[in-house]
């Protein structure tokens, strides 16, 4: 099946183990919300308990664009129940899995052919459930461009993982998501550009990690702008109030968009006239310059559907 279009400026975390936080998270209008359970679960806390509860919420309803969990990693104890109670349970109501600490192409490889048999059990459409994939250590990087490209049907996003990834590279620092202590430069990178290529060589969509720092509103925005100047889709938040800053910073602004639509409008009269350029303010438009304003018309367009507003093509 030919995979849906998501909106991904906001992917906000919620712990599969809090009752409470699992009640709030029916009303989050994150473009996506992922129910935790592994990192944000106590090890002694991974069992049915917990998976019924994140399977309730899902299908409960949920504000949020995408509805997704993230599992246990391939190779732990836990992982083989949590995809299949949660999909037993929840069904349809549950659009994507992300599953964490991928090191190696064959941990999606087991995911999709789980969950292509989960989907025959349980009547759901072939392909239905998206995989996001999550690179969080020294092994899963060097293997970056293999695990995108090992299971395209069912693959939909990279997302970098900065705890753990700092832990696997020995950064000696312990705040996820913030800049490196001492580094003469943006520490992060090589590991953001490296996730970046291997995504959009594959077609995927990239996903910035958390910043933990949850009051630091203007340490959350310098590390969105960060990413998002790269080319990043979005970034996962952690607390509800860093929500808003996410979608602004990974959205297209009004003017960004009405000059992303000049340009598709030059170049198409500039083919029409048999001319392979055209120029605006005093820039050349060619095909490249066309490329990269259908990208942000593209990305516009997803967050207009997630709002439900009207965002007509150019």
């Amino acid at each position: 099946m030919t995979r849906p279009a998501r909106a991904r400026r906001s992917c906000h975390v919620v712990p599969g183990s809090s009752p409470r936080m699992l009640g709030k998270a029916a009303g989050l209008r994150a473009d996506e919300v992922i129910l935790d359970l592994e990192d944000s679960v106590a090890a002694g806390a991974k069992g049915d308990d917990v998976r019924a509860a994140v399977a309730a919420a899902l299908t409960g309803g949920l504000a949020a664009g995408t509805r997704a969990v993230r599992v246990n990693a391939v190779g732990t104890p836990h992982h083989h129940r949590d995809l299949t109670e949660v999909v037993a349970r929840a069904g349809a109501a549950l659009d994507v899995v992300v599953l964490p600490k991928v090191d190696d192409p064959s941990h999606v490889t087991f995911a999709d052919h789980l969950l292509t048999a989960l989907e025959a059990e349980h009547g759901l459409t072939p392909g239905r459930i998206g995989l996001e994939v999550q690179i969080e250590t020294a092994r899963g990087l060097q293997d970056v461009a293999a695990i995108a490209a090992c299971r395209p049907a069912r693959v939909e996003a990279l997302v970098v993982g900065p705890g753990d990834m700092a832990a696997s590279l020995g950064m000696p620092h312990t705040v996820i998501g913030g800049p490196v202590p001492g580094y003469p430069g943006d520490g992060w990178h090589h590991v953001l550009m490296a996730v970046l290529v291997a995504a959009r060589a594959n077609g995927l969509q990239a996903v910035d990690g958390p910043y933990a720092l949850i009051r630091d509103a203007a340490g959350l925005r310098d590390a969105a702008l960060r990413s998002r100047a790269l080319g990043y889709d979005g970034k996962w938040s952690i607390h509800p109030d860093q929500i808003a800053v996410l979608d602004e910073v990974y959205g297209v602004p009004a003017e960004d968009l009405e000059r992303a639509r000049r340009v598709l409008r030059a170049h198409a009269d500039a083919a029409a006239a048999g001319a392979g350029a055209a120029s605006i303010d005093g820039e050349m438009i060619d095909e490249a310059t066309r490329a990269m304003a259908e990208r942000l018309v593209v990305r516009a367009r997803a967050a207009a559907d997630r709002e439900g507003r009207d965002d007509p093509d150019p």
